[in-house]
């Protein structure tokens, strides 16, 4: 069986892309739920049928658990400003999902400085 290619390469790419530019407008300026804060959208995975799109978010201030909530729960107001911003047949349903990323790197972080520290002790 012959896989069928793309006629435009890295397109799913440039579909997340253009879905996390448009989500962070969307989030900053028209969503009014209190429960969501500083938002920044760090990357957007959309499946090759475009049927889904996870979001990753990071938060500034406030708390993941309700601030995931309810971004979930607007995700369909989402996904109805991206349909009058995108020009695609199927705009992705939105999971939105808490990036820990940047918590991780701390950590990682915190653990290389304590083992730095201790093998100067050594020596």
């Amino acid at each position: 069986m012959a896989i069928k290619k793309s006629s435009t390469p890295n397109r799913g790419f440039r579909v997340a892309d253009q879905i996390q530019r448009d989500l962070s407008e969307l989030i900053a300026r028209e969503l009014k739920d209190p429960r969501v804060g500083m938002v920044t959208i760090q990357s957007v995975e959309v499946t090759p049928d475009y049927a889904h799109a996870k979001v990753y978010f990071s938060l500034l201030v406030g708390d993941p658990v309700k601030t995931a909530e309810a971004l979930n729960q607007a995700a369909g107001f989402l996904r109805n400003g991206l349909f009058k911003r995108l020009h695609i047949h199927t705009v992705p349903t939105l999971h939105f999902h808490l990036d820990r990323t940047a918590e991780h790197a701390s950590d990682m972080n915190a653990l290389i400085a304590k083992a730095v520290s201790s093998r100067a002790k050594d020596d």
